[in-house]
């Protein structure tokens, strides 16, 4: 089969199935990677002591720095539909001032930041905390806030390799920033005393520890230890974006200068999806540090024992969506090039294929959550907690399992529906529905089950949170199959802005078909 797209290109499809792993792998490997680094990060700070207020604190305190710099995030996705729909159209060296206007974008996002990192004690005071759970998330949070620029900048660089449908590059630089977390983590959160005996190489990290002098430095080690890794994420594909092969191809030098008309395009199509991301983080964040706590407390327990049990929860429910979100990203790239080819028709093929294969992984790990969750929320209990606290937040927590096993498959086609969306340009609709079911379902759901049926604890609240993703999915899926999407044209519309013409600059013709880059 074959066709004709915008640069009179033959239009050669490969099996849609090979195509999407071609895109898909190296971006569910950097996203799942994501994921294991967080896993290791909580498993380590758990062995910090038997309190689970250090899980609790690295929780609490990661998402404050996630909700301050979730904005930008989820505008900054949008780079990665642009860059796309240019490949797709035989223009992508205009890609490239995009990658770059997402730096500047990056470091303004996080001199913003600064005050925001100032006012935390004052913010999480207010929620009630307790004095050693304020101290611990505050310091985890600031030295992340410190670091904001590395995260930003380096997710704006890998939204234009997927979109010029190069993974492997941030593939390799996420891998790298993980090692080098690991063993930062050993080396910085317990210093002298050593790592748990079942880290790899344990006593070497003990000894360099001893040579170096490095106190144990608890959560705040692990902080330290995710800014270095995050400098090398962006550092690599950094790199390789300036090479001078990629400058001779893309023109990634000549398009260093800040672009107001680039950010317009940006914030145009990214604001929704900004809001929409940071909104989620709100009312997410809400339901971590606050409903839970409360829903606990409404039936005489510990507001720190419901707090933990579900942040051990979300650590699995990551392992799930985060490579689901690999998926997502690839689907947005894939629809974008589409798109950009104009051809509807293929994008709608690989929205569908991509939801498919979310689904049965996301269904799969559905099983695996009710199955092992008693086993699964064990894994994070410390040997000497006291018993009669283990056996409370295993309870706690194998009931959170069963409720994330409720809304994967709903979820997997929230993820998937919401990249290809995305992928085409329609962004508004999906941020508007997701900001008033977060707050109805998440926020309003969680007081409304505390106050009414107070003895189901911390579960009530994840009764409205499961509510919102199941609603969610439903909703997005509704507006795919309108196909309103099909009618975007994003290129036409940044053309008559003026975007100028670089293709001069560039030696490179786009690959015929999406997945061949």
């Amino acid at each position: 089969m074959s066709s004709t797209g915008p640069a009179n290109a033959v239009v050669r499809e490969r099996h849609p199935f090979v195509e999407m792993l071609l895109v898909a792998t190296p971006t569910v490997v950097t996203m799942t990677s994501y994921t294991v680094m967080q896993f290791i990060d909580g498993l380590m700070v758990s062995r910090i002591g038997p309190d689970p207020v250090y899980v609790s604190a690295q929780g609490n305190g990661g998402m404050a720095v996630w909700l301050a710099v979730s904005i930008a995030l989820g505008a900054m996705g949008v780079i990665n539909t642009y860059v796309a729909q240019n490949l797709g159209a035989g223009r992508p060296e205009r890609g490239s001032a995009y990658a770059w206007n997402g730096l500047w974008m990056s470091a303004a996002w996080a001199l913003l930041m600064v005050p925001y990192a100032l006012a935390l004690p004052a913010i999480f005071g207010a929620m009630g905390h307790g004095d050693e759970l304020l101290r611990l998330e505050t310091e985890y949070a600031q030295i992340n806030v410190w670091g904001a620029f590395f995260v930003l900048g380096s997710r704006s660089i890998a939204h234009y390799f997927y979109g010029l449908h190069r993974p492997g590059i941030v593939m390799v630089s996420v891998l790298a920033a993980n090692v080098v977390n690991v063993a930062l983590n050993a080396l910085l959160i317990f210093g002298t005393d050593g790592p748990p005996a079942w880290t790899p190489l344990a006593g070497v990290f003990r000894s360099t520890a001893e040579t170096l002098g490095i106190a144990p430095m608890g959560v705040a080690g692990a902080a330290v230890a995710t800014v270095i890794g995050a400098s090398i994420e962006l550092l690599i594909p950094l790199v390789v974006f300036l090479s001078p092969r990629m400058n001779r191809r893309y023109a990634t030098r000549s398009a260093w200068r800040l672009s107001w008309r680039h950010i317009r395009d940006v914030w145009r199509i990214g604001w929704p999806g900004g809001l929409m991301f940071g909104n989620e983080m709100i009312c997410w964040a809400y339901l971590m540090a606050v409903l839970l706590g409360k829903g606990g407390q409404a039936m005489g327990d510990p507001a720190e024992v419901h707090n933990t049990a579900g942040w051990i929860a979300l650590r699995y429910m990551h392992l799930s969506f985060m490579p689901a979100v690999g998926i997502s990203i690839a689907v947005t790239a894939l629809v974008g090039r589409c798109m950009g080819m104009r051809r509807p028709d293929l994008a709608a093929r690989r929205a569908w294929l991509g939801m498919g294969v979310t689904m049965a992984y996301m269904g799969a790990c559905a099983l695996g959550f009710v199955l092992f969750r008693e086993t699964l929320v064990g894994v994070f209990v410390p040997d000497d907690m006291p018993q009669e606290k283990v056996e409370r937040l295993i309870a706690v927590g194998s009931s959170v399992m069963i409720a994330a096993a409720v809304f994967q498959l709903f979820d997997a086609v929230a993820i998937t529906m919401s990249g290809a969306l995305r992928g085409a340009g329609d962004t508004v609709w999906p941020g508007v529905v997701t900001i008033v079911l977060s707050w109805v379902c998440i926020v309003g759901g969680g007081h409304l089950a505390i106050a009414v049926v107070p003895q189901w604890g911390s579960m009530g609240p994840w009764v409205g949170a499961s509510a919102y993703i199941i609603l969610l999915g439903v909703f997005l899926l509704a507006r795919f199959l309108t196909g309103n999407w099909k009618r975007i044209d994003l290129l036409a519309r940044s053309a008559a802005a003026g975007e100028p013409d670089m293709a001069a600059a560039a030696e490179a013709v786009a690959p015929a078909s999406p997945g061949q880059a």
